[in-house]
C-alpha cells in the first residue's frame, strides 16, 4: 500500500478465531442435511436450490439430501425460517446459528440426525474520499479487513490522510465512527473495525493542501493570481517597448 511506514514490517497477532456475526441486509444460506430426504421437505422454502447427491460413507452408501434455502437478515435482526416462524439470528455467529438451529430441529423431534449448516453469502461495504475507485461494492465470504477494502477500492491516493482513516458502522440502531491510523500498526490490528461488517463505510480524508485545492475560494486565488501575472506581463511589455 502507498505511502506505508516500516512498521507493517513488525509482525503482529491478529484475531484467529474473528467470526462475523449476522447483521441486518445479510444473506444467510441454511442447509439442512440428513439421510431421510422426506424428513428435510418440510424445511424447505420457496429459495430452496441444491439437489441430492450419492456419498459413502465407510461401507454404506448414504443418500444425503443437502438443500440449500437463503434467509434475508430483516432489520429487526430476525429470519423466517420454515415450521418455526420467526427467529431471532442477529448478533450470532453462523456457528451459533446452526448450532440453535439444529438443536431445536432434534429437540422438537423433527429430524434425528439433522446437521445444520450456515454461511453468510456476502455483506456491502462503501469506500469513499480520497481514493482511487470509491464506490460500494459487494464482498464474499465472512472475513474482510479494513486494508483489504482499501486495495480492492484501488489503494489510496498520493494525496490521501494515512493518518486519519474513518469507519462509520451501525450499531445498536446507532452509528458510530472510528478512526484509524495506517502509520501505526497498533491502531490498525487493535481496532475493532479491522474486521468489516455489514453496511460499514469508510472514508478517506485528503490531506489540507488537496481540501484547500479543491475550495472555491482557492479557485478564485488561483483565477486571480493568473489575472494579476498577466496584467504585470502587459505593463512590462509596454515599458520596455517605450524605452
Amino acid at each position: 500500500m502507498q505511502g506505508a511506514s516500516e512498521a507493517y514490517s513488525v509482525p503482529k497477532d491478529v484475531e484467529a478465531n474473528f467470526e462475523l456475526k449476522a447483521e441486518p441486509d445479510d444473506q444467510l444460506a441454511i442447509s439442512i442435511a440428513s439421510k431421510d430426504q422426506e424428513l428435510l421437505q418440510r424445511f424447505n422454502n420457496n429459495t430452496l436450490i441444491g439437489g441430492g447427491n450419492n456419498s459413502m460413507m465407510g461401507s454404506n452408501s448414504v443418500n444425503v439430501q443437502s438443500g440449500v434455502s437463503y434467509f434475508q437478515v430483516d432489520i429487526n435482526g430476525n429470519i423466517e425460517f420454515p415450521i418455526f416462524g420467526t427467529i431471532k439470528v442477529g448478533g450470532l455467529t453462523t456457528r451459533e446459528i446452526s448450532s440453535m438451529l439444529q438443536k431445536r430441529i432434534k429437540d422438537e423431534g423433527y429430524i434425528n440426525d439433522a446437521v445444520v449448516n450456515t454461511r453468510i453469502m456476502s455483506f456491502k461495504v462503501t469506500v469513499m474520499g480520497d481514493v482511487m475507485h470509491p464506490g460500494t461494492q459487494t464482498y464474499q465470504g465472512e472475513r474482510l479487513t479494513i486494508l483489504e477494502a482499501l486495495g480492492k477500492a484501488g489503494d489510496l491516493n498520493n494525496s490521501a490522510r494515512r493518518d486519519h482513516i474513518l469507519v462509520i458502522r451501525e450499531e445498536g440502531g446507532k452509528r458510530v465512527s472510528y478512526e484509524v491510523n495506517l502509520l501505526d500498526q497498533q491502531s490498525i490490528f487493535n481496532s475493532p473495525v479491522y474486521y468489516l461488517q455489514q453496511n460499514d463505510v469508510i472514508y478517506v480524508q485528503p490531506n489540507k493542501s488537496q481540501r484547500v485545492k479543491g475550495s472555491t475560494s482557492y479557485t478564485w486565488l488561483t483565477v486571480g493570481s493568473t489575472v494579476v501575472g498577466m496584467v504585470v506581463s502587459v505593463v512590462s511589455l509596454i515599458v520596455a517597448l517605450k524605452k
